[in-house]
């Protein structure tokens, strides 16, 4: 039975070789076919073989993309060449000019020269600066009414500043004697105001003439002189306080709110009196007050009043009048005195010491009531205050008064000639006098509404 099986089982053996040998081929050309970008042994053979690459009459994609590289890095590295080469000729051409700058101009100290000079000018301008703006202030301040308490003192600054000036001008002098003693040889020659620095003859700057710092100061001080001249004008014409006065009351502007109330510890039932004070006014109107007393029964027992360029006062009411014209001068320090006698019923009106006007029979046998108000720069009638404001409401604007005033006595009885005189000197000491009733400087005096003591 084996014997029969045996060509059945050489046949299965047969077709299972059969099949083994064919499954490997198509294993072959199915993982050939996997990697067809690999280079295969004949064509390496063939490379190998090859005599170089500029045989092959086509060129791959790989081929084409390395050669752009290529071309593209020639490219940058031209431009970077070109690059390098013009920035070497530009610094190269700026280096040289900077040679023959510094060839020609280092020695010669010109440059440090005319920079000291600049920045000492401009520190001389900035502290003349100062001095013109506290110039300014000061006068718009005296416009207001408020005097200069110390009239040397801008005189003062303005002398320092010429000092400080005179200074800088040497001190520069003596740097520029040095920078030409060191150079002046080798760089050309010199003059009071500059240097003449030798150049380029065959370009038409033969000579450059750079300006010294002295030029800067001589402007400096001749503005300064001229300021110093100003100052000596506004001097003569704002004065400061008068009689050795050492403050004084300022009325800021014309308002009803603005007054000052004066408070005698003595009574003013008087029946002879003597009324002085210096005033400046800043403007007058048909009726300026300046003192007044009185109560309710009759507001207007003393009046020192300004009527434009006149003077007026009334004892006893607005009947008895006493005028003088063309005394008064706004923005001008003026000494006025008032004075009466109930015996002889005569009262008189003087303005810087000379009597201007009188008049007799005013109020003869008349007594000032006591008890009234006595206030300065205002009239008080019948006032009362308001409930809305806070203010007395029947003080007028249009009579209060604007400007200074200092010296502010009254004394109990007729004053002498010579003593009014004294007291009215501009430059002598009549403000040290005081008076009997009220004593400028001793009786209290409140300022309202912003009227204020100066110093």
């Amino acid at each position: 039975m084996f014997l029969r099986r045996l060509p059945e089982a050489v046949c299965l053996l047969s077709v299972c070789v059969c099949a083994a040998l064919a499954y490997e081929d198509v294993h072959e050309i199915t993982y050939s076919n996997n990697y067809e970008n690999e280079i295969t042994q004949e064509e390496e053979t063939q490379t190998t073989q090859s005599s170089g690459p500029c045989q092959s009459s086509d060129l791959t994609k790989w081929d084409k993309v390395f050669s752009m590289l290529e071309n593209s890095q020639m490219r940058e590295n031209m431009l970077l060449q070109y690059t390098s080469d013009i920035v070497k000729v530009e610094m190269g051409s700026l280096r040289d000019e900077m040679l023959r700058f510094v060839a020609q101009y280092g020695g010669s100290c010109g440059t440090a020269v005319e920079t000291a000079g600049r920045q000492m000018g401009m520190q001389i301008e900035a502290r003349l600066q100062e001095t013109l703006e506290q110039l300014k202030l000061d006068d718009l301040t005296s416009v207001a009414g408020k005097s200069i308490g110390n009239p040397h003192h801008l005189e003062a600054m303005l002398q320092q500043l010429l000092t400080a000036a005179h200074t800088q001008a040497s001190k520069l002098s003596k740097m520029e004697s040095n920078c030409l003693s060191s150079s002046g040889a080798g760089t050309g020659t010199h003059s009071k105001t500059g240097f003449r620095l030798k150049g380029d003859e065959g370009t038409g700057h033969s000579e450059q003439e750079v300006t010294s710092g002295e030029a800067v100061l001589d402007r400096v001080l001749a503005a300064l002189q001229v300021v110093r001249d100003e100052l000596k004008e506004l001097k003569s014409r704002q004065r400061s306080l008068p009689a050795g006065c050492d403050m004084a009351l300022l009325f800021p502007m014309r308002s009803r709110r603005i007054y000052t109330a004066v408070l005698p510890v003595a009574s003013l039932s008087l029946s002879s009196f003597t009324v002085c004070m210096w005033v400046k006014p800043n403007i007058v109107s048909n009726k300026t007050v300046l003192l007044s007393y009185g109560n309710r029964k009759n507001p207007y027992e003393i009046q020192l009043l300004l009527a434009q360029t006149s003077a007026l006062f009334t004892v006893g009411g607005e009947a008895h009048l006493v005028e003088a014209g063309g005394v008064v001068k706004p923005g001008q320090w003026i000494h006025l005195c008032g004075a009466w006698s109930s015996e002889q019923g005569l009262a008189t009106l003087w303005a810087d010491g000379n009597e201007v006007a009188s008049s007799p029979g005013v109020a003869e046998g008349h007594v000032l009531p006591a008890g009234g108000s006595l206030q300065l720069g205002q009239e008080k009638n019948d006032c009362y205050i308001s409930s809305a404001t806070g203010f007395e409401v029947s003080f007028d604007p249009e009579m209060a008064f604007a400007g200074m005033m200092t010296s502010v006595n009254i004394w109990d009885r007729v004053l002498m000639k010579n003593e009014i005189s004294q007291m009215a000197l501009q430059q002598g000491q009549g403000c040290q006098q005081r008076g009997t009733t009220v004593a400028w400087g001793v009786t209290e005096m409140v300022p309202h509404g912003g009227a204020q003591f100066v110093y």
